[in-house]
């Protein structure tokens, strides 16, 4: 064969395998799925033919999953002392690489999952507003299987409809004024940023007028300051009630107008000139609390070894899968800088957000199994066609 030839041949194969990662996008999306609480399945992903492969945990999580190797990817944002967060299942490991494959941590017993490891939570802050619960604080991210310096987007979108993880689900028993804290409500779109030492959460209220908007997932590379503007720091634990952000994007200028900022589409385009600063929504009514009140079932959880933290935490059998039926308790309950970078290609935002395209890089092994057989095929008919030629 040629080098001219050769050369074609890469490109065929290059293109087919960027049309595989780039054009697909779930025929049943994440967000569009409504799983009442007692219907929840074994795994709610239906999609068998992703790229990005299938789901790698399960969302019917009890007693029998609750342990640190636990894969439940079901979580809620119930109370202060109530909630949980998403990070790796194995140590060491980035957020980039890991983003569809993320577990639930959480503060409390009962929901099936892992348990948030005493000292991880270093300063937190919970808002309520009307239309959604946000979460923020800053942390020590390797107990939680964290490394690097930088983060990424947790999200109900994703890349191809699937969410990140793929398939998780959110809960929480605290919208629309219920009392009753074994009636959890599905929140259909969410948003975490976790990485950089710090991590932000907001999980909206599907029956309020745009839970798109405040909990969008386009905003990747501009990390909490952007998606969830907060006052939580270290050292500090509290529970607020507060307004309304305006929607993730959307801005008032110095003349008054309302406009509409849009990241770059390509995570190769520096973000050099963001058009605005975001201030924190209005907060009332800030409860302190101790961190030793929020964080009780973990106080004699340790991280994982292999984070350079500790020893192995206790907890049953490797990814233990659930036996019986669903049933979380009805218990209540790259800090980076603070401006994205100006530099092209890398653009880390402040408090953690790097994750949409950049993190395919872990779909390389995920697509490679999607991709094989389409390459196979595609490389057997141009060699045979060179071969007439």
């Amino acid at each position: 064969m040629s080098p001219s030839a050769r050369l074609s041949s890469s490109f065929v194969l290059l293109a087919v395998a960027s049309v595989v990662r780039a054009d697909y996008f779930s025929k049943d999306p994440l967000a569009n799925k409504v799983v009442p609480f007692d219907q929840i399945p074994y795994q709610v992903m239906t999609d068998t033919d992703d790229p990005r492969g299938f789901q790698s945990g399960y969302n019917r999580c009890n007693s029998t999953t609750e342990n640190q190797d636990s894969l439940c990817q079901t979580m809620f944002v119930n109370h202060i002392d109530d909630w949980c967060v998403w990070a790796p299942a194995k140590p060491n490991s980035t957020i980039a690489d890991e983003e569809g494959d993320v577990v639930a941590w959480c503060t409390k017993k009962g929901h099936g999952t892992r348990i948030i490891p005493a000292g991880a939570i270093t300063g937190l802050q919970l808002i309520q507003t009307p239309s959604y619960i946000q979460i923020a604080g800053t942390i020590k991210q390797e107990y939680l299987n964290i490394a690097g310096q930088y983060g990424g987007e947790l999200d109900s979108g994703g890349q191809d409809g699937e969410g990140n993880p793929m398939g998780g689900l959110v809960y929480t028993n605290a919208f629309g004024g219920n009392t009753d804290l074994t009636k959890y409500t599905q929140a259909q779109h969410w948003s975490f940023f976790v990485g950089g030492n710090f991590f932000c959460g907001k999980v909206c209220d599907q029956t309020k007028s745009n839970p798109q908007g405040l909990c969008n997932n386009i905003y990747d590379r501009i990390g909490c300051e952007y998606n969830a503007p907060n006052g939580a720091k270290e050292g500090t634990f509290e529970a607020c009630k507060g307004d309304d952000m305006l929607p993730v994007g959307v801005y008032v200028g110095a003349d008054s107008k309302t406009s509409t900022y849009h990241q770059p589409p390509s995570e190769t385009d520096p973000i050099d000139n963001i058009p605005y600063t975001p201030t924190p929504a209005a907060t009332s009514e800030c409860t302190p609390f101790q961190s030793a009140a929020i964080f009780t079932d973990g106080a004699n959880v340790t991280p994982a070894a292999g984070n350079g933290v500790g020893a192995n935490p206790t907890g049953g059998p490797s990814g233990s899968a659930p036996s019986g039926s669903a049933g979380p308790s009805g218990s209540k309950a790259s800090n980076a800088g603070n401006s994205p970078s100006k530099s092209s290609g890398s653009t880390v935002p402040s408090q953690s957000g790097q994750s949409g395209a950049l993190s395919l890089t872990r779909g390389v092994a995920g697509v490679e199994a999607g991709v094989l057989g389409v390459m196979a095929g595609v490389v057997a008919g141009f060699v045979g066609v060179l071969a007439v030629l």
